[in-house]
């Protein structure tokens, strides 16, 4: 088994208990990715366009780590904590991140998530070959 981590480097990542990207024999497992730049600060404080912007840039960063891009993409899960408004922006700016590629996913609401201004998380599998 070859197993691989990747993170951000940033402070609150030591004391998480999680990595940021796990892979192991060509399947990479990317935990779920919110609204930060690499100084830890939060981006886009209840502004949905600006934390799936954000987000999706984080989730790039994690790919890249791997060797990987968003074409190596195979499940996406995203979520929001206010589904009704936060849906056609949210996909919209999905949609043009992903291009082409099509890779399965769900999209599910939820109360609330790690942090009170957080309106948006997505964790996904990629692989590497």
């Amino acid at each position: 088994m070859i197993a691989n981590t990747y993170n951000h480097g940033v402070a609150w990542e030591e004391g998480s208990g999680i990595s940021q990207g796990y892979s192991v024999n060509g399947t990479i497992y990317i935990s779920g990715q919110l609204s930060h730049d690499m100084e830890s600060t939060f981006i886009g404080a209840g502004d949905i366009e600006a934390q799936t912007k954000q987000t999706l840039e984080n989730l790039d960063r994690v790919l890249t780590g791997f060797g990987a891009s968003k074409s190596n993409l195979a499940y996406v899960e995203i979520y929001l904590t206010n589904v009704k408004e936060h849906f056609a922006p949210c996909i919209k700016l999905f949609r043009e991140y992903m291009g082409q590629h099509r890779p399965a996913g769900s999209l599910i609401g939820v109360k609330e998530l790690a942090f009170p201004e957080q309106l948006i998380e997505i964790s996904a599998i990629a692989h590497s070959n």
